[in-house]
């Protein structure tokens, strides 16, 4: 009797794998240092500086991507600052609304769910101009599928939950499946990444994976976080809050870095689709 075999489409090239020798030592340097260094997530500077760089990233990448689609200067130039003054703005809202306490969590809910509104509406607006426009779509099918997926190495960040459970500060029942969820999406982006460019049917099955789990992630994330925290969604009343749920800086993540994310693989997912269509 023979051993049914694993679907090779499930599995990445070898070498993909072998980034994570690398990354997977990093990734836990990190947390031991948020663990010893608790000030540092508590002063926002890892979620600044993450996504200042990956803000950076995604500004050369989509001048990049747009350079490869032969559109003239004047509309290339156009449509890079659209988005980047749309992203900008964006950003601007929530880290004054953060700042200001506009999200703070309490024992009497206000009238709007503003966090969970911060969370889900840049995704119903954003997601259908982003997958229906044909310009992001040329610029989808000029951009190598690895960018978006690379990107994303900023998940391993998010690690900062589990050294936060390890100190006490923070719930078990968030921050395990949170920190965690977060942790593989960002360690197994790389090598994601690497296998999707290698162009094959393999590589582009892991990159759909990949987007899916990392949506699945934030799924289980957002759920818990809503059903955990004080407000008309808590379903339960875990030993110990959130930290410092609602306030600045630790909202960004939410209030921000998630729905920025949740664009991404849906952008992700819409370029290998395409890819595999053509």
């Amino acid at each position: 009797m023979s051993t049914p075999a694993v679907p090779v489409g499930i599995i990445p090239p070898r070498p993909a794998w072998r980034s994570l020798r690398w990354i997977a030592p990093l990734t836990l340097l990190w947390i031991a240092v948020m663990y010893w260094l608790p000030v540092i997530p508590g002063s926002g500077l890892q979620t600044t500086a993450h996504q200042l760089v990956a803000q950076m990233f995604m500004a050369v990448g989509l001048w990049l991507g747009l350079e490869r689609t032969g559109l003239p200067l004047s509309q290339r130039r156009a449509t890079w600052l659209v988005i980047l003054m749309a992203h900008a703005l964006w950003f601007a809202v929530v880290w004054s609304a953060a700042i200001h306490g506009v999200f703070r969590l309490s024992a009497v809910p206000p009238l709007l769910p503003l966090l969970p509104l911060a969370i889900f509406l840049p995704v119903i607006v954003g997601a259908p101009l982003l997958l229906l426009s044909k310009r992001v779509g040329q610029v989808l099918d000029a951009m190598p599928a690895a960018w978006l997926i690379a990107l994303q190495f900023y998940r391993v960040f998010g690690s900062w939950a589990i050294a936060a459970w390890l100190h006490g500060a923070m719930a078990g029942v968030d921050a395990l499946p949170a920190g965690t969820g977060d942790l593989l999406t960002g360690l197994f982006a790389v090598p994601a990444a690497i296998a999707v460019a290698s162009g094959t049917a393999q590589g582009r099955k892991t990159a759909i994976a990949w987007n899916i789990f990392g949506l699945a992630d934030f799924a289980v994330a957002v759920t818990l976080g809503m059903i955990t925290a004080p407000g008309r969604f808590q379903l339960i009343a875990p030993d110990m809050p959130s930290l410092n749920a609602g306030t600045y800086p630790y909202v960004l993540t939410p209030a921000f870095v998630v729905p920025g994310s949740i664009l991404l693989h849906a952008l992700s997912l819409r370029q290998v689709f395409r890819r595999r269509a053509a």
